[in-house]
């Protein structure tokens, strides 16, 4: 090829390049997240082909979150805003009247089994539910509020199959284009979550029942005790915005004392000083860390969905097994 020749190919193919750069760029979804542990299963769905910008970051508290400007400019401008519901994030719908966002708003636990907000039947409970949800409304009325169900549906793999399936959905309607790309991936990522809950069910298979009373910070775990057959006890309920009082706390230690818990943990989104409270009056060990709400960061042990699910029930087998 003369060099002329070759001068001229080169600049097609830098012009090719321009050109279908801004084209790559305007195709991308621009999808919004609420939290960490729902931009993880957008990512495996949308891959290449989306934009996540995540409201709550790693380690984040969902319950208490207050947005920021900069999430109110990534509302106005997405084209698909995916929400977990069930009054899980109680600073959403002011978020979206302020960005002004058009976008639909996804609630992924649409089509899970969902457990009802057991809360009003806790033992620790010293007051009557509906005394709760009046003081808890006033008190809390601009973070979480209790709803009729508990909005933790992800901590039961079943229903993060739901979630990934639903995202897939919304994809393909917000990007007809990419729909079989969607598909394909969301199909991939099953295949992983099936073989993940297969795992967690053989992990938990290895705890002896009497020793399947776990406590931890905030009820966040309901799903997964019944979907693996495990019990959890709170001192606080669904919200990590409501406050455990003395009487509730000392309700609870004489449950733990009663039934005899294998294992207490903190959380990576909770403050510790409950927990370490409990376990010294109990004479209980720390068993570690679990995940509720929120996956770690990139370095830490719960950096992704699947990574989450058996960190947390592999510290619960291992400290129920006194390992």
């Amino acid at each position: 090829m003369s060099k002329s020749r070759k001068l001229a190919a080169m600049a097609g193919i830098a012009t090719a390049a321009l050109l279908a750069g801004p084209q790559a760029h305007a195709q991308e979804l621009q999808v919004v997240s609420t939290f960490s542990i729902i931009s993880d299963f957008a990512r495996n769905v949308g891959g290449e082909r989306i934009k996540l910008t995540t409201l709550v970051p790693p380690n984040g508290d969902t319950h208490s979150y207050e947005p920021k400007p900069t999430d109110a400019v990534a509302m106005g401008q997405a084209d698909v805003v995916l929400a977990n519901g069930l009054h899980l994030e109680g600073f959403l719908d002011r978020l979206v009247q302020a960005s002004g966002a058009k976008a639909p708003v996804i609630a992924l636990t649409q089509g899970v089994e969902l457990l009802r907000n057991t809360e009003e039947d806790h033992e620790h409970a010293d007051h009557d539910h509906d005394d709760h949800d009046h003081d808890h409304a006033d008190e809390h009325a601009h973070h979480h509020h209790h709803g009729e169900y508990d909005p933790h549906a992800w901590q039961s793999v079943a229903n993060a199959r739901v979630y990934v399936n639903n995202i897939a959905q919304a994809f393909c309607a917000a990007d007809a284009g990419g729909c079989p790309s969607y598909q394909a991936n969301a199909k991939s990522y099953d295949e992983k979550l099936q073989a993940l809950d297969a795992e967690l069910k053989a992990m938990v298979a290895q705890i002896p029942a009497s020793q399947r009373t776990i406590i931890t910070s905030h009820d966040a775990f309901g799903y997964l005790g019944h979907e693996y057959g495990l019990q959890f006890l709170a001192p606080q309920g669904v919200s990590t915005g409501s406050d455990a009082s003395a009487a509730g706390v000392a309700s609870l230690i004489q449950q733990i004392k009663d039934q005899q818990a294998s294992a207490i943990f903190i959380e990576n989104i909770s403050n510790p000083r409950l927990v370490q409270q409990i376990a010294q009056e109990t004479g209980m060990k720390i068993g570690g860390e679990l995940y509720s709400d929120a996956l770690s960061t990139a370095d830490g042990p719960a950096s992704t969905y699947i990574d989450m699910m058996r960190h947390n029930v592999s510290t619960i087998r291992d400290a129920a097994l006194g390992r």
